[in-house]
């Protein structure tokens, strides 16, 4: 396993479920699936005794659900960023599966892809919402017409874009790799609820949030 090699707990408790997730994360050059636990309490054992990066937790685990599991790690665990899995699209998980620490929300009903980019954007320290349960959130936060929630570097790569920089170039300035770049890019179309980037670049310079 290299360096750059992203390492996965997988907490999920149903078997068949667990199987298809493992298998479409170490298809991935970048990803390992390093520890696998069927609930709360056995992912929190496990990371006791493996190095994680990543913890992808099902929301609705036996025992401890995946909200508390969420938080007990981010409690002893800070460093490992946790992608929350969920079989529903409801306002009220989404939002405490972030409270809880959540980097990322992915519905188990989504493509692959986007499970893979979930865990990579939470690995890179940046955060990923599902595109069918982001309108919980972007309705949730702002009121119509105001600024939508970025962090500092969202906003930096939104000015870069902006001002006309490809992603390689915003990669070089910011002293990023280029895939990071791209996985900024999709979290701004996504809260800016834009198609491409020229759109997102048009939409926050017309509503002067740069």
């Amino acid at each position: 396993m290299s360096e750059e090699t992203i390492r996965i707990l997988l907490v999920e408790d149903h078997a068949f479920t667990r199987d298809g997730l493992r298998a479409t994360l170490n298809l991935e050059a970048d990803l390992h699936v390093v520890a696998e636990a069927r609930s709360g309490e056995e992912a929190l054992e496990r990371l006791a005794s493996v190095e994680v990066d990543v913890a992808v937790v099902d929301i609705g685990l036996p025992g401890i659900d995946g909200i508390q599991t969420a938080a007990e790690i981010r409690r002893g665990w800070p460093e490992v960023r946790i992608v929350m899995l969920t079989a529903h699209d409801l306002r009220q998980e989404v939002f405490a599966a972030l409270a809880s620490g959540a980097a990322a929300y992915c519905l188990k009903s989504a493509k692959p892809e986007l499970l893979l980019l979930a865990v990579r954007a939470a690995a890179a320290g940046s955060a990923y919402l599902d595109p069918q349960v982001a309108h919980h959130v972007l309705g949730g936060v702002r009121a119509p017409g105001s600024a939508p929630l970025l962090t500092p570097r969202e906003l930096e790569v939104l000015r870069l874009i902006a001002d006309g920089l490809s992603n390689k170039d915003i990669a070089a300035q910011l002293g990023v790799s280029v895939s990071t770049v791209k996985l900024y890019v999709q979290e701004l179309l996504i809260k800016l609820q834009a198609a491409d980037r020229t759109q997102a670049a048009v939409k926050a310079l017309r509503q002067g949030w740069l």
